[in-house]
């Protein structure tokens, strides 16, 4: 039995508290007298460090002491919360994030830098006095004298749930947390501890009875206990300091307590407070239900079930074509029952890969925050369709593709305020990240309200590189499509943001190894939109199965619009021109037979398929339809990886191989056929 690793299971949980940490900080930026962001991003920090230290990361713990620190003041009213305390903690927080990855690593002094950096973003920036004191207490020598804090006393009891320290809480933190507050008696209350052949090591059955003394308030105990409030049980009291100097934590039983005492023979020692014990388990049992709804899995685990799940698939096809050439009622039953069953097994493996794309959006917003400040620009950004849920594998492939967009959104796209004032336009630039689904695919968008692309600086920059000819007539999606060529770039300087033409270029290669295509608008000086058309997902895909002379091919069929038939004669009248009327529009097609050279005759009623990406339409001549079919995508092998008329393969039911067209390649042909047949007519 495999068990997990605990510095594993924290590193994922503070990737977590970190994102989290990052958020808040971000909405902080534009609501600088939130108090509820102000204190959730210092719960942040402080469940950080807490279990930093729990977890042997010393150096983790005592850097975020010091940003916890900071947005204590906050709290507190001490100091005001600005732009450059929290630019000085989301640099902190990259530091952070080193010291979780590489605990033992040299870090140089990025630390001393940071923390001098968050130093004086809270250093000299005291917040207003809410009232002056009526009178000033001065020295002998006419100095202001030192204010004295008034100290209170305060008898704190409290129990854990039994299984607190198998979930990860150190209660002898809980209480070096309390000591630091002040002068503290702690006594232990043993009585509920079972006989030793009934005794769980992993369960805690001791409580505590705490005298503290202290300047501090009652809110520095809450935040003591504010991460295990909710499931165990407390009773803070304050008690007069003549109290306080003399009564024993244990023996005093005269000070009131919100418990229902009964006889002192029914009553232990010492019993945590329970108001209403039947009500107060409640919550707990609720927590723990909670917790019990999320289990984290490895992704190599979800890959796993999804290769089985393809086979199942494949296995559950060939049943079918068998159980279809039989006559035996009962092997036909069993068969449907198994494709309804992999089917509803098939449906719930995808949903089980789906993530929603708000968990790539929300990377972009430190993005778009430390861009404006490096550029000087205003940006805000906007997102939209955050619920779309796209494949988990194709969320992370899409990661760089979109940072390259985002930046040269920021970098080429949107003018400095000073540019925007006088062209009309208000001062902050606008970027939006949206995402929707349209049919089997997925459609995320950057758009930006900037000055738009500049056609003639493309045309110029590709006929200088030799990309095109001079002169060369091409159609406004075609000159647009060329800042995705290698190499290519528009910017007169290489800046730490863009210039060397590599970024456009990997999006390009990345978006169509997803199966995808990219589609974009422009209108000078109102802004530009780059839509990525990415599949669902990578796993299996709803397909038509189509022959071509004796071989069988799969179209994805989301990409499918419509059939139609092609007669013989309505094939040789085409032939030279190579278009077909569909409702008052010429379509180009392509002869699939001549294109993979099957040297077969054609079909007397052959069947065209129209299929599309984007506003671009071109029809597939085939032989015959055979109809919809289940595929589950497998991979071309490294000797076919130039092979771009295929994006991969499936298996059939009678175990032979069908090849999957890619629709964005055959779309281009098509399109280029259609543009050098109108270049000769």
């Amino acid at each position: 039995m495999s068990t997990l690793d605990p510095v594993a299971v924290f590193r994922t949980e503070a990737a977590e508290c970190l994102e989290a940490i990052e958020a808040g900080l971000l909405d902080l930026t534009h609501q600088l007298d939130n108090r509820d962001l102000v204190d959730a991003v210092f719960r942040g920090l402080h469940t950080l460090k807490g279990s930093g230290a729990m977890f042997g990361f010393e150096a983790l713990a005592a850097f975020t002491h010091h940003c916890e620190t900071a947005f204590d003041r906050v709290r507190k009213g001490e100091v005001a919360a600005t732009s450059e305390l929290v630019a000085a903690v989301l640099a902190a927080q990259d530091h952070m994030r080193a010291l979780v990855d590489q605990p033992d690593a040299d870090h140089g002094d990025t630390g001393h830098k940071l923390l001098a950096q968050l130093q004086a973003a809270v250093g000299g920036k005291q917040a207003a006095a809410v009232a002056a004191p009526a009178a000033v207490p001065t020295t002998a020598a006419g100095r202001e004298a030192p204010a004295k804090k008034k100290k209170n006393s305060w008898r704190i009891r409290f129990s854990l749930p039994a299984n607190s320290m198998a979930n990860g809480t150190n209660p002898l933190g809980l209480l070096d947390e309390l000591r630091d507050l002040g002068e503290c008696s702690v006594r232990a209350n043993t009585s509920a501890i079972p006989p030793l052949d009934e005794l769980a090591p992993t369960e805690l059955h001791i409580s505590w009875d705490v005298t503290l003394t202290s300047e501090q308030d009652r809110s520095a105990i809450d935040d003591v206990f504010i991460f295990v409030l909710d499931d165990m049980e407390l009773s803070v009291e304050e008690i007069s300091g003549t109290a306080a100097a003399t009564a024993d934590p244990v023996e005093e039983k005269a000070a009131p307590a919100p418990v229902v005492a009964t006889s002192a023979a029914a009553v232990p020692e010492f019993r945590p407070v329970e108001a209403v014990p039947a009500k107060r388990e409640a919550p707990a049992a609720v927590s723990q239900a909670k917790a019990a709804e999320n289990v984290r899995v490895p992704a190599e685990r979800l890959d796993e079930l999804m290769d089985r799940v393809g086979e199942l698939v494949i296995a559950q096809s060939r049943l079918s074509q068998l159980a279809s050439a039989s006559t035996d009622i009962a092997l036909r039953s069993v068969s449907e029952e198994i494709e309804r069953l992999s089917g509803e097994l098939r449906d719930t493996m995808m949903v089980l890969r789906m993530v929603p794309v708000a968990t790539l959006f929300s990377r972009f917003r430190r993005l778009v925050h430390d861009l404006a400040r490096e550029t000087g620009k205003v940006i805000e950004l906007v997102t939209e369709g955050e619920s779309t849920e796209v494949d988990k594998t194709v969320i992370e492939r899409l990661a760089d593709p979109l940072v390259h967009l985002v930046r040269n959104s920021i970098d080429h796209g949107l003018e400095t305020p000073a540019e925007r004032l006088a062209s009309g336009k208000i001062e902050a630039g606008t970027v939006t990240l949206s995402a929707r689904q349209a049919g089997g695919e997925v459609i995320i968008s950057i758009k930006d309200d900037g000055r738009g692309i500049n056609r003639e600086r493309v045309r110029a920059k590709a006929e200088s590189s030799g990309l095109i000819q001079p002169g060369q007539p091409l159609s406004d999606s075609e000159l647009l499509q060329l800042i995705f060529a290698p190499g290519f770039s528009t910017a007169a300087a290489i800046t730490n943001l863009s210039g060397r033409g590599v970024g456009m270029d990997v999006v390009k290669k990345t978006v169509e190894a997803l199966r995808g295509a990219i589609d974009i608008v422009s209108v000078p000086g109102q802004g530009s939109e780059v839509s990525l058309r990415i599949p669902l997902t990578l796993a299996i895909i709803d397909g038509l199965l189509v022959r071509v002379g004796s071989g069988r091919y799969v179209i994805p069929l989301s990409a499918v619009e419509e059939c139609l038939e092609l007669s013989l004669e309505e094939d040789l009248r085409s032939r030279g021109r190579s278009f077909i009327s569909l409702r008052d529009s010429l379509v180009p097609f392509l002869r699939l037979r001549d294109l993979f050279r099957t040297g077969t005759k054609p079909d007397v009623h052959q069947k065209v398929v129209v299929i599309s990406t984007g506003t671009e339409r071109v029809g597939l001549v085939v032989d015959q339809i055979i109809g919809d079919h289940q595929t589950v995508i497998k991979s071309m092998s490294k000797l076919h990886n130039n092979v771009a008329t295929f994006s991969g393969a499936t298996i059939l039911g009678d175990g032979s191989v069908a090849l999957i067209l890619d629709v964005g390649h055959l779309v281009a042909a098509g399109q280029q056929q259609e543009a050098q047949l109108r270049v000769a007519g």
